[in-house]
């Protein structure tokens, strides 16, 4: 693709520039700077990826995927402002899940161990991962705020904080899952994934790119069931006090 047809591309921006300023959508703003964010965050990758690639170095390649790690935790421990240590649950949850797809792709050797593999796959799990925490830490609030009273009654019968938390906590879980199980069922009728669409676009044998793209959804699977499984059962015994007793917690609009 030429500078010219990137450029050209911006007529997608301008679009939604033009109906939100006509729809008096207050957007425009969010839209400009996401647009701009975009590029040079973009651009700055595709620098930083053509060097760690030629290097061909560990280091480098641990450092992408520890920023990755780092993004990812700042942008999600938002919606868990309120459980207590959340930001080391998020930390400890991505790594976690970055250790388990990548002992799991070089133990079988499924992927090469290369830059070229490894960071991208390493940036669709954590992107995905914290996608998952983001869903899993919104719902899990809200539901401790409609469930407290029923809660806080299983409490005072003499029940444990993991019993009294069961519901919410599964509801959480299983809410935060459906996007994902959701998305698998119609793969490939209702849309072409963004990493087969990339190949083909590239010119890679469909089949192949069909492989790859399996690969990559039965991977990001169990992020998701990981994910919210983990930072479920780590939030939650951060919820009672040592008497048994829940903390107050905020919802994301309260915060």
């Amino acid at each position: 693709m030429s500078v010219l047809n990137l450029s050209l591309s911006l007529i997608f921006v301008l679009i939604p520039l033009i109906l939100s300023k006509t729809l008096r959508l207050g957007l425009e703003k969010d839209t400009f700077i996401a647009t701009i964010r975009s590029i040079i965050q973009l651009i700055a990758v595709g620098f930083i990826l053509t060097f760690v690639f030629e290097s061909d170095s560990y280091l480098f390649i641990i450092l992408m995927v520890a920023l990755m790690i780092g993004a990812a935790t700042h942008n999600a421990q938002k919606k868990g402002a309120s459980i207590k240590g959340v930001i080391w649950k998020l930390i400890l949850t991505f790594v976690f899940i970055e250790l388990l797809t990548q002992g799991i792709l070089l133990g079988f050797q499924i992927t090469p161990p290369t830059a070229q593999y490894i960071i991208p796959i390493s940036g669709m799990v954590v992107g995905n991962s914290m996608v998952l925490a983001i869903l899993f830490l919104n719902r899990f609030t809200s539901e401790i705020q409609t469930q407290k009273k029923e809660t806080e009654l299983l409490l005072s019968l003499g029940g444990t904080p993991k019993q009294a938390i069961h519901l919410p906590l599964i509801h959480s879980i299983k809410a935060s899952l459906i996007p994902t199980i959701e998305s698998q069922k119609t793969i490939g009728l209702v849309q072409l994934p963004g990493m087969m669409s990339g190949q083909i676009i590239a010119g890679a044998d469909p089949i192949q790119a069909v492989q790859f793209q399996l690969l990559i959804l039965f991977l990001l699977l169990t992020t998701a069931a990981v994910t919210s499984i983990m930072l479920g059962f780590l939030s939650y015994p951060t919820l009672f006090n040592e008497r048994m007793q829940m903390h107050k917690i905020k919802t994301d609009e309260e915060n």
